[in-house]
């Protein structure tokens, strides 16, 4: 697992440590702490063995998966900020695309044909209306939108090249909430690019206010609206895909959603029940880019996994409350 210490990549360790699966983490910790891991081992009396490392060291991926030791890849490791995809974009090609390209590499060199990605709903664009379905159009309005579908492309042409090749190119809409635990969660560098952390960080005090960015959009309450999923149901997907990684013939996409879009006000509302209080928030212009609505038709990942999203907003918001209040800076 590449950059298995991270959010979805800690929370998927635990699931795959308690099927009985054998972990081998690979991470470079430069958004992640290696803390989540050794919570994941006190959590499932089973630890992963650990490898530090960075994608962009092609060498240390081919000694690593050059034995011909291994099943199958989860492919978690990348940046993430759209904005500062947008402010470094060539970090996010050379750290993103280059180094999912030595992992592919390393991958042939060691006869591992089978890998799930951890891809995004970022690759849609801006969808012209709703339910999204894999067939639908791709493409990206930022850098980091750009790095997830170039290396869609890159998985989709290799498997067209070479025979053999299993790739669940996974592709999620918006992760929240934690394991039940409290003990592992959502650990953003810096201040949170996405609406849940932003919350539960501003119910801690870490903010003065929620900043909801548009309230005039064509959506029943004005704020946008996105498919919340909760990060074990997310966790739980990447296990029955790996279960059923044979089934997966070259590249083939996957949403993980629950199908259902939430306001940023519904949110909010769930958050404040949630905690016990009413969560500060500011009324803001809309952001440039953001669409008014962006959810799921998640039928093929029930179809092709045997998975449906089974949490929902209160359960997301109550298990983020319960991580972010027991741990106010994270694993810090």
């Amino acid at each position: 697992m590449t950059g298995a210490a991270g959010y979805i990549g800690s929370h998927t360790a635990l699931e795959l440590l308690s099927a009985g699966h054998d972990v081998v983490s690979f991470d470079n910790y430069a958004n992640s702490s290696p803390a989540s891991l050794a919570r994941v081992a006190r959590l499932t009396g089973k630890a992963a063995e650990i490898v530090e490392g960075d994608l962009r060291d092609a060498p240390a991926l081919e000694r690593l998966l050059g034995n011909g030791a291994y099943d199958a890849v989860v492919h978690f490791a990348g940046l993430k900020a759209v904005g500062e995809s947008v402010e470094k974009p060539l970090l996010y090609y050379d750290n993103n695309v280059s180094g999912s390209a030595n992992l592919l590499r390393a991958m042939q060199a060691g006869g591992c044909r089978k890998l799930v990605f951890s891809s995004s709903a970022t690759v849609y664009g801006a969808p012209e209306r709703c339910p999204i379905t894999e067939s639908f159009p791709l493409s990206a309005v930022n850098p980091y939108g750009r790095t997830k579908l170039i290396i869609e492309d890159i998985c989709r042409d290799l498997a067209a090249s070479e025979p053999g090749w299993n790739i669940a190119l996974l592709r999620y809409f918006n992760p929240v909430g934690a394991h039940e635990s409290g003990e592992i969660g959502e650990d953003p560098s810096g201040i949170p690019n996405n609406l849940m952390p932003f919350v539960m960080q501003t119910a801690v005090g870490k903010h003065d206010s929620v900043k909801v960015f548009g309230t005039d959009y064509p959506t029943p309450d004005g704020t946008g609206i996105r498919d919340y999923i909760h990060v074990v149901d997310l966790a739980k997907a990447h296990s029955a895909a790996l279960e059923r990684i044979d089934s997966f013939k070259g590249a083939e996409p996957v949403n993980l959603g629950t199908g259902k879009g939430r306001s940023v006000l519904e949110v909010l509302a769930a958050a404040s029940k949630a905690v016990g209080r009413e969560i500060p928030r500011t009324l803001s212009p809309r952001r440039p880019g953001d669409a008014a609505e962006c959810w799921a038709d998640p039928s093929r990942a029930k179809e092709k996994l045997g998975w449906t999203a089974e949490r929902d907003l209160d359960a997301m918001c109550r298990d983020h409350w319960r991580w972010q209040s027991k741990n106010p800076s994270g694993y810090r």
